[in-house]
């Protein structure tokens, strides 16, 4: 099976950039293609709780409404143990169906993936 990765470094502050990882994710699980989403610097914002629950723009639903549908889908989620700590968030403070990891499971996915692309 192909794998593809999406990298999210974009953050609340940028909430246009933030659909794009979720929406490819859900369209590459429909093509059999397994995906994952890796949130690092300031993208672990967006898996923090009730964070994306705040986030909607236009007619598009909420953030939450297609995070929640791309993990349905089968999308993994991956939180930068680093970027917590840089900037200061409690492990326990993000959607637990994330999991936490460091920057060797990000190369691991990185190094495995057909293709990477970085938000």
């Amino acid at each position: 099976m192909s794998k593809i990765l999406y990298v999210q470094t974009s953050g609340l502050d940028t909430p246009e950039r933030l659909y794009a990882p979720f929406i490819l994710g859900m369209t590459a699980r429909a093509m059999d293609v397994e995906a994952s989403i890796f949130f690092m610097i300031k993208g672990v914002t967006v898996v923090k709780k009730g964070e994306a629950e705040k986030i909607k723009i236009g007619s598009f639903p909420s953030l939450k409404e297609v995070l929640d549908q791309a993990l349905k889908a089968g999308v993994k989620m991956y939180i930068c143990e680093q970027s917590t700590q840089l900037l200061g968030i409690p492990r326990g403070d993000f959607i637990s169906e994330a999991k936490i990891a460091g920057a060797g499971t990000l190369n691991d996915l990185a190094l495995d993936a057909d293709s990477t692309l970085s938000f």
